[in-house]
């Protein structure tokens, strides 16, 4: 799969670009991807990505990186850092154009005031609590502040005096005065402003006590940049009024057009960041980079490509529709990537050690393997093959199950790029458990069928004398059902305890013993697998991408 980014499927949001240009409401088309910094990017985000970095492309336009840190007490340069990497990661360029909302602070102090010169804007004493509650409900209309009657003078003084630092967490916000009888609830007098002391934004310093909402900043930061388009999830529909009335009613340079898509809800996961969060601060996950989690970090050190995430992401589309996606489509795009591009290579997980009795004791060979089966430009590597040899130990029954194709006492299967060999004898220890089997190889059937019998299993193996040993970490799902917490239950009762298992003794043949951090296979006969960043040459660690095929479900059903 390609490194570079898809051109963009058609959907009903290219659509309206299309007829904007065509209309010749815009002369280029100007998106923006506007993550808050308070949490690490996850699969949902990924599709936002795509979207807006990928219209921008398609159309010749451009698309900023923008961060919404309007919440400093969550934020911190980490969460910067790691979104920026995220996003050139997967394949993307902002160029020049990154910004913060808080590069608008002192413009949006500025409208502010403006606001309350113009009657729009009030300064309002009521607890977070009072305000709840005369904001009234669904059904009932809000009720006006006993403060929203205050002059411009007072009001003026009163801002004036929150940004000074003169009053407490919580004392006063400055609200709009919009209509507390409508019916969308968003309009209810929402608050502009808010107190905050005793943090320290990771961009403006100690600067600020008094900070925006994300509802006043984000459409005036659109507006101010010169956004055309400004695309976002469903839940932000009924607050595009209030992205109208504050770009309305302010001296901006332009008027964005706010589009909102359905976001992504991904079988097996939680997209919440503040279910994240609490997966990383309660230790149900060893940080935001777990492969288990479905943060794009995760996914990367799972052996996600940035290829298999956009392909996906255009997989599931652009619609208006909310819907749950199956996380077998997830996996069936890396499945599809890595079997195209990923080398492959022998492992053996759970090793049995099986000695080829005819084969004498002091001979090495070393066959040949293709890299890959499908891709001759990937050449060849070398194999080395002794009288001793690890199988898996799921590749042997002692009394077979029906339809069992691998080895069993006094059957043959054939080792592959290797001989046919026969089991002759099983050795126990004292328990009763198998440590060892004992076999002949038929010597004439390298590279070629054995005589005058068919051998239909194929099992891979390791030579014991040269193989490397590895830690393997078995990665499964995080969550033992679709929808975690479904039902207002608690998520974390859901959290499936074998998702993560570790196989410490694992043999692998040598042309891995060099593999880097990052680098991808093919374990043959096992699945994808990828070298973690704890790998070290003496002791390599992988990670399981995904298994060759999906078999998740019915082991389940």
């Amino acid at each position: 799969m390609s490194d570079t980014p898809e051109t963009p499927r058609s959907n009903f949001i290219r659509q309206i670009i299309e007829a904007d240009l065509a209309a010749r409401k815009h002369d280029r088309i100007v998106t923006r991807f506007p993550p808050e910094p308070n949490g690490y990017l996850h699969i949902g985000h990924a599709k936002s990505i795509v979207l807006n970095f990928g219209l921008a492309q398609a159309f010749g336009g451009t698309c900023n990186l923008r961060f919404d840190d309007t919440n400093p007490h969550k934020e911190n340069v980490e969460f910067v850092d790691s979104i920026k990497a995220d996003v050139r990661w997967l394949g993307f360029d902002w160029g020049d154009r990154v910004y913060f909302a808080s590069d608008y602070f002192e413009q949006l102090y500025g409208f502010a005031i403006k606001l309350i010169e113009k009657g729009l804007a009030y300064v309002c004493d009521l607890s977070a609590e009072e305000t709840r509650s005369y904001r009234g409900t669904l059904t009932e209309p809000g009720r006006d502040s006993p403060f929203r009657n205050r002059s411009v003078a007072e009001n003026l003084d009163l801002f004036t005096r929150m940004r000074a630092g003169d009053f407490p967490d919580g004392a006063r916000t400055l609200r709009a005065r919009i209509d507390m009888a409508s019916p969308n609830i968003n309009l209810r007098d929402p608050v502009l402003y808010r107190i905050k002391h005793g943090v320290v934004h990771h961009q403006t310093g100690s600067a600020w006590c008094l900070y925006p909402t994300y509802d006043y900043t984000h459409p005036i930061s659109d507006a101010l940049e010169g956004i055309t388009h400004s695309l976002c999830t469903l839940e932000f529909e009924d607050h595009r009024p209030l992205y109208d009335w504050c770009v309305d009613n302010v001296s901006v340079p332009c008027k964005p057009r706010q589009i909102e898509f359905s976001r992504l809800n991904l079988e097996y996961t939680v997209m919440s960041k503040r279910r994240l969060t609490e997966l990383v601060t309660e230790h149900h996950v060893s940080g935001w980079d777990d492969p288990r989690m479905p943060t794009v970090a995760g996914l990367r050190r799972r052996g996600y490509t940035p290829g298999a995430i956009r392909d996906f992401c255009e997989r599931v589309g652009i619609t208006k529709s909310d819907n749950l996606v199956e996380m077998a489509l997830l996996e069936s795009a890396i499945r599809d990537d890595l079997d195209a591009a990923a080398p492959r290579r022998m492992a053996v997980l759970r090793p049995l050690k099986v000695v080829i009795l005819n084969y004498p004791q002091d001979r090495t060979e070393s066959f040949e393997a293709p890299n890959h089966p499908k891709d001759d430009s990937l050449g060849l590597r070398s194999i080395p093959f002794g009288r001793e040899i690890y199988i898996d130990h799921a590749d042997f029954e002692e009394i077979p199950p029906k339809g069992f194709k691998r080895l069993v006492p006094g059957g043959e299967v054939r080792l592959r790029n290797a001989y046919v060999i026969r089991c002759e004898e099983v050795v126990k220890d004292a328990e009763g458990a198998i440590v060892e089997l004992h076999a002949s190889a038929d010597l004439d059937t390298l590279g070629r069928d054995p005589q005058g019998r068919k051998v239909k299993g194929v099992i891979h193996w390791v030579s014991a004398e040269h193989a490397l040993r590895a830690e393997v970490r078995l990665y499964d799902r995080l969550f033992r059902g679709p929808t975690p917490g479904a039902g207002g239950s608690d998520f974390r009762t859901d959290i499936n305890p074998d998702s993560l298992r570790i196989l410490s003794d694992a043999a692998i043949e040598p042309a891995l013993g060099d593999a880097l951090p990052g680098a991808r296979f093919q374990f043959e006969r096992e699945g994808y697998f990828v070298v973690d960043a704890d790998s070290t040459p003496a002791r390599p660690v992988f990670n399981l991408t995904v298994g060759l095929r999906d078999t998740w479900g019915k082991s389940r059903a």
